[in-house]
């Protein structure tokens, strides 16, 4: 269908949440709203973050710069520039009343978040309703947490957190919130709230912003006993023919995990499961207000995540690598025009890079970003099932960096040593290390170089030399 107005865009953006646990990407998940949204979209199997924890990919996200660029390559207190060029000013600048409700992370999650909505509105978002993320809420006033104090709700949620940390990080149990003060649901009711009253001019530019499914492992009820853990996939686990995995951060991380019982990885994933039904459910009342006021023909739908969640593969926890787990995201586009498309198969293999959803979606709003960024806009496979934006993609954490195209995976440690090279053809769950057989040699030369030529572009670019 077409129409003559700009469409409204609605993004919806998780926290932690891994590129396989949704239904139509193949996962065991419940989730029929966000399938809903792939089924008239386009589904993309191999999108990665830019940088597998919170802060560097959302500043990447926002800003279209590499944390190569601008230096933020892990979580730090860090306050991204009121002069940043974002995509969310250009949204704004075509006309389109923006607004955010939920997590950003691109300030310092401390202190009273509502003293600082000025930078929200600086980087691009009118009307803002910022919460923290899960731990951040022990220590971070915001319209939420205030309504929490004044139920009594505030302090037990503080107690529970630093019993969880004290004792056993990763134990899955429900909140002791009730469902209806939950933080997915407060950021979807607000979001569904905001929509149901908007009666502007203007198009809306929507930003969902939950903060989960990220640990702790507290899904309320009845979405903690809603899958049964037994149920739940095993984790993957490297080969014994692996090569070692030496001189890189992930040596580290392996070094410095705790050993996870098959009892405890299938608790975390049957909770983290139920929390990402619970965001579902959310999506599905933002998605029944929208068509109740018959603009479902005319928005622009996007999902997606900063990063994903180990989940207890190879024995680890959280994020911050470069295997699938963490290093992979969901992206789903939906369009006025793909909803309606005769394309045979919404399922693209196409290379994405997640900050790629900033030029999209100002492509989409009817402009094109002119500052200097890396992002590039991917709305050529969204009408085309054989067009592609990118040859390989690169994602970037703790000063290394990991190349992937369609057939390699490689990732430099911060000396520029190769640690890790997987062959995705033959072995997409990322089990045998081939790094430095001899085999391979040439790979890992051709690759290395692509990583140097890219650095090289990147600075050429940053100061002028194209």
């Amino acid at each position: 269908m077409e129409s003559s107005k700009k469409p409204n865009i609605l993004f919806i953006m998780a926290d932690q949440l891994r590129q396989d646990a949704l239904g139509c990407t193949g996962g065991i998940v419940k989730t029929p709203n966000i399938d809903s949204i792939a089924g008239a979209g386009v589904v993309f199997n191999n999108c990665v973050t830019n940088a597998p924890v919170c802060i560097p990919a959302r500043v990447s996200l926002a800003t279209g710069l590499y944390p190569h660029n601008n230096g933020v390559w892990t979580n730090f207190k860090y306050t991204l520039s009121e002069d940043s060029d974002t995509w969310m000013k250009e949204i704004r600048n075509l006309g389109y009343r923006t607004s955010l409700f939920g997590k950003t992370h691109l300030h310092p999650h401390r202190g009273d978040l509502r003293q600082r909505e000025y930078l929200l509105h600086a980087y691009g978002l009118d009307d803002v309703n910022e919460i923290a993320g899960p731990r951040a809420s022990t220590r971070s006033m915001s319209h939420m947490t205030v309504e929490w104090e004044d139920k009594g709700l505030w302090e037990p949620y503080k107690k529970d957190l630093a019993d969880r940390f004290r004792t056993m990080p990763y134990i899955a149990r429900p909140s002791t919130l009730p469902l209806e003060y939950y933080a997915d649901v407060y950021v979807g009711q607000t979001a569904k709230k905001y929509l149901e009253k908007y009666d502007r001019e203007e198009p809306w530019f929507c930003w969902v912003s939950f903060g989960g499914p990220h640990e702790p492992w507290d899904a309320p009820e009845p979405y903690a006993s809603m899958y049964d853990p037994e149920t739940m996939p095993d984790p993957l686990k490297f080969s014994e023919k692996s090569k070692a995995i030496d001189n890189g951060y992930l040596r580290q991380r392996l070094d410095e995990s705790s050993p996870l019982s098959s009892k405890d990885i299938k608790s975390m994933r049957a909770n983290y499961a139920g929390n990402v039904t619970l965001i579902d459910d959310q999506i599905g009342e933002i998605l029944s207000t929208i068509r109740s006021r018959g603009e479902l023909d005319n928005t622009v739908i996007v999902l997606t995540s900063d990063h994903g969640e180990m989940n207890g593969d190879y024995g680890l926890l959280y994020k911050q690598i470069f295997l699938n787990s963490s290093v992979r995201v969901p992206l789903i586009i939906r369009t006025p025009e793909t909803a309606y498309s005769n394309r045979v198969n919404n399922q693209s293999e196409a290379l994405v890079e997640m900050f790629d959803i900033g030029p999209t979606l100002v492509e989409l709003a009817g402009g094109r970003i002119e500052y200097k960024n890396f992002a590039t806009s991917i709305c050529p496979v969204l009408t085309s099932e054989k067009a592609s934006c990118r040859d390989y993609v690169i994602s970037e954490i703790q000063n290394e960096i990991m190349i992937m195209n369609h057939d390699w995976k490689m990732v430099l440690n911060k000396e520029g040593q190769p640690y890790l090279l997987f062959d995705l053809k033959n072995d997409p769950n990322e089990t045998m290390n081939l790094v430095g057989a001899e085999k391979v040699k040439s790979i890992e030369e051709s690759l290395s170089f692509l990583i140097l030529r890219k650095l090289l572009e990147c600075c050429n670019n940053l100061n002028g030399n194209d």
